[in-house]
């Protein structure tokens, strides 16, 4: 019976440390820097979860949610590179690789280190990033900044704006995680 007891103590103390963040109202931005042309698009809908326990980390960001200065560039967006109406989201599913280093109860600036599967336009790529954490009053802030190459993701660019968009784009994400209660 004592044995039942120190059980279920130990996995409410545990329960209890164990914290979930989220957000939907994240933000990537991306840029495509070519000789002719820069091309930067930016959403502001983007759903992040990280578990502090495990270091588990989803993001999901929809197409479409992206803006462009430009009009007529979301529209080629959606339609001849991103066939967000085929696929409509992106997402990256992971583990903080250092989760040890982070100490989600103590403000602070942390290196953060994850590893996991990028999916876009419908390839899933096995990826590894480097990014912080910032810890300011039990709110977490995470930012990282990445290139993708777009070839990897099947993304075709036309011969006719070879020159407009870049064959490589800079990714910077930056979300603002409350505490799920």
């Amino acid at each position: 019976m004592k044995q039942i007891i120190l059980l279920c103590m130990l996995s409410l103390c545990m329960s209890l440390h164990a914290q979930k963040y989220m957000t939907k109202t994240g933000t990537v931005n991306f840029t495509s820097k070519a000789p002719l042309e820069t091309i930067e698009g930016k959403n502001k809908a983007v759903s992040c979860l990280l578990d502090s326990e495990t270091g588990t980390i989803d993001f999901i960001v929809l197409i479409k949610s992206f803006v462009f200065d430009k009009k007529l560039m979301q529209e080629h967006f959606n339609e001849n590179y991103m066939e967000s109406d085929k696929f409509p989201k992106a997402s990256f599913k992971g583990q903080i690789t250092n989760l040890s280093a982070i100490q989600f109860s103590k403000d602070g600036e942390y290196k953060a280190d994850v590893k996991g599967k990028l999916t876009i336009h419908g390839v899933t790529k096995d990826v590894s990033y480097s990014g912080k954490i910032i810890i300011r009053s039990g709110k977490l802030i995470l930012a990282s900044s990445y290139s993708v190459l777009l070839a990897d993701y099947n993304i075709a660019i036309p011969g006719p704006v070879k020159d407009k968009v870049a064959k490589e784009v800079k990714i910077n994400v930056q979300v603002s995680l409350d505490q799920m209660k």
